[in-house]
């Protein structure tokens, strides 16, 4: 506790539980990427792709994604509503039951307990586990909010509030299954409203964990970081409400040319170009809040994170929706396009954030400096450079692989079979590990920075400055 009460604890566990899932998703990743050009790896079932992938998943967007999450959201509450946490046992129990979850859920993954469903293959007594869990967060979100000695909400906290209440919702009705034994269970949907229901948890489930309390942080840092108040509070609402109203019809663009009923697939298209508005509203309030002030992207290694994260932020929201159309559809589904589309939006918006999130956030807990700036600036370099040579690689194999699959000789018939494609794209497969690499090392330096930071002797009290500014244009 701090001379205002505030819970720092439990943010710091949280960020040690990021960073340690952090490390261990990426160690996976790389390990499935050479899957990928040499599958002599694939040593046992417990290390075949298809187990490890989603371990990868699992453990990256949910281990390091909601640790992060959670230890930023801790942070944010108290100060935004200068309010200590009413309940920080439960909060601390909420700290010993997320982590169990994700370590027993890694074993049943590894296992090949799964229950197929993309981002939400854990069983049911797992799921129970996920929901416990999100309840303990949310009593003390609320009750935060209730107790505010803060009349102000601001747009921070309404993410946090649409982040605690959606995803609720979504995993609640997507993972409503019957168990036919301990470790295995069968959902209540069939055909294809299980792929409907699936498609509208999967792609919001992905909204609400790597878009929308990312937001979160990017509002509530990104002032602190520059000294510069946000430049439209106005902006920031209307964007706000309309990315709540329009992300939830869009999943069902995962489903296109599917049996799916054709006007589900319209109304998923056409939000998802809708969708392309509320999210450039962040990305300009991100960049008008630097003008006349851009030098700052040079100087100041935190800005740097924020505005290149809120870039990539900004490219993914154009991509995705033009994904869904059709035509274009019916060419990448499928491909590593896709593959490279999602990790942009991974490796660069989402851990560019909270890698800047926990940079401004653990001196202001600590009382300390931050324990490299230099490393910091390595770090953001390393991962830039490993992200953007993984992502284009990535792109530029789906167009070929996408091509490859359509290509006909003049009879009609194929011209390439599926092993001619997988063989093509090897020398790709080498450059992403390549390119993963250089990443890993970047993240490695960025938990060194974050631990040794942590290890430092604090001054005097918590680090001052911490204002938080938003105004009307």
């Amino acid at each position: 506790m701090n001379e205002a009460g505030y819970d720092y604890k439990i943010v710091r566990s949280f960020t040690f539980s990021a960073l340690f899932w952090l490390i261990i998703g990426l160690v996976v990743g790389l390990w499935i990427a050479v899957e990928m050009f040499y599958p002599a790896l694939n040593l046992t079932p417990w290390l075949s792709f298809g187990r490890l992938r989603v371990v990868h998943t699992n453990g990256l967007g949910l281990g390091f994604g909601l640790a992060g999450i959670f230890a930023t959201s801790y942070y944010i509450l108290q100060r935004l509503t200068r309010t200590p946490l009413p309940f920080p046992r439960l909060a601390k129990a909420h700290l010993y039951l997320f982590n169990i979850t994700i370590a027993l859920g890694a074993v049943s993954l590894f296992a090949g307990m799964n229950t197929t469903k993309e981002y939400a293959e854990l069983e049911w007594p797992l799921d129970i586990c996920v929901v416990v869990f999100w309840v303990m967060f949310a009593i003390n979100v609320f009750a935060t909010l209730i107790k505010r000695r803060e009349e102000q909400m601001y747009i921070s906290l309404w993410y946090i509030i649409a982040m605690t209440v959606t995803i609720a919702v979504l995993y609640i009705v997507n993972n409503l299954e019957i168990p036919v034994t301990l470790f295995k269970s069968y959902s209540i949907y069939a055909g294809a409203n299980d792929a409907n229901v699936q498609w509208w948890y999967g792609h919001n489930i992905v909204g609400f964990i790597f878009s929308v309390p990312v937001l979160a942080m990017f509002y509530y840092f990104l002032p602190i970081a520059t000294g510069l108040p946000i430049y439209s509070h106005r902006l920031s609402i209307v964007s706000f409400w309309a990315l709540i109203f329009a992300y939830l019809w869009t999943g069902a663009h995962h489903l296109m040319l599917t049996p799916l009923p054709e006007w589900i697939q319209t109304v998923a298209i056409a939000f998802s170009i809708f969708l392309i508005a509320p999210s450039w509203g962040s990305v300009l309030n991100g960049y008008y809040t630097l003008q006349g002030n851009w030098e700052q992207v040079r100087s100041n290694y935190l800005v740097k994170f924020f505005i290149v994260g809120i870039t990539f932020y900004g490219l993914q929201t154009i991509q995705g929706p033009l994904q869904g159309l059709r035509t274009l559809n019916a060419f990448f589904h499928f491909t590593d396009w896709v593959v490279g589309h999602v990790h942009m939006g991974t490796m660069g918006w989402v851990t560019m954030i909270i890698s800047a999130s926990f940079y401004a956030m653990i001196p202001r807990i600590t009382g300390v400096q931050l324990y490299s700036i230099k490393l910091a600036n390595i770090h953001f370099w390393l991962i830039l450079l490993g992200q953007l040579v993984w992502t284009i690689t990535m792109w530029i194999a789906g167009i070929q692989q996408g091509a490859m699959w359509k290509a006909t000789n003049p009879d009609g018939s194929l011209m390439y079979n599926f092993l001619d494609t997988v063989t093509s794209l090897y020398p790709y497969y080498r450059i992403r590990f390549a390119a993963g690499v250089v990443y890993f090392a970047g993240i490695v330096i960025f938990a060194w920075n974050i631990l040794m930071t942590f290890r430092q002797q604090p001054e005097s009290g918590e680090v001052e400055g911490e204002t938080i500014v938003e105004t009307e244009s």
